[in-house]
């Protein structure tokens, strides 16, 4: 009965909608951040994700008074060379901030450190970090820096999704679709959905049509979409956005 009812429980937790995704929002224009990471980026000096419509306007604000780069969010110089830039997150590592201690992760995982990156997304996902939930989740799946277990991969995926991840929220999904339990398949993709999440959109028209989502139900989402979607616009990340091309 206990375990049933820890069950329970966990579920209540897992299918909640989250308020907004894990990405937050901007510092700046206080609208939520775009899922894609490249309409955004890191500030080494302060780990803020500022968009790229707030650093397109201070970059040309900075241009038209003749100022030195520095961040738009604390106004600490930008960094010249790569390593500067390390050095400024290994000053954030020291103060515990989560997202730097993931992005030193990452660039261990890339060069193949695999143990050091586990260490150190291990200490980001204990603060809190959605994103080290979701790379511990992979190293646990494929036995990277650690023994295979798909128990503790699935605890950090599902942990990633409560905290708001769309990415780890759809792999969810496609695990419960997998195993043929279409129900819980449509509501992660429709959590996900509803953070802007197009992949799972997708795949919610694909199950309408299979007859595993109510038309009522596909209409509400295509609207929390959208209204997902057009909630990161405005007309500096536009113009960032042509200006980029």
């Amino acid at each position: 009965m206990c375990k049933e009812r820890s069950a329970e429980l966990r579920a209540e937790i897992l299918f909640k909608q989250p308020e907004s995704s894990h990405r937050g929002d901007c510092p700046i224009c206080f609208l939520p951040l775009p899922l894609d990471p490249k309409k955004s980026s890191m500030q080494s000096c302060c780990s803020k994700v500022v968009c790229k419509g707030c650093s397109y306007a201070d970059y040309l604000r900075q241009l038209e008074e003749r100022l030195g780069r520095v961040c738009p969010f604390c106004r600490h110089p930008t960094p010249t060379t790569q390593e500067e830039a390390n050095k400024n997150k290994m000053k954030r590592v020291e103060k515990n901030d989560p997202v730097a201690i993931r992005e030193i992760g990452k660039k261990h995982y890339h060069k193949g450190g695999y143990d050091t990156a586990f260490e150190y997304w291990t200490k980001a996902a204990e603060l809190g970090d959605a994103v080290a939930h979701h790379h511990l989740s992979i190293m646990y799946r494929k036995g990277q820096g650690v023994e295979k277990d798909e128990k503790k991969g699935r605890y950090h995926l599902e942990e990633a999704a409560i905290a708001g991840h769309p990415g780890a929220r759809y792999n969810l999904g496609w695990n419960e679709g997998m195993n043929q339990r279409y129900d819980r398949a449509v509501k992660h993709w429709i959590i996900s959905a509803n953070l802007g999440d197009d992949a799972s959109i997708k795949e919610l028209i694909e199950k309408f049509k299979e007859g595993f989502v109510s038309k009522d139900d596909l209409a509400a989402a295509l609207r929390a979409h959208q209204a997902a979607v057009d909630c990161a616009k405005s007309p500096q990340r536009e113009a960032a956005e042509t200006a980029s091309k």
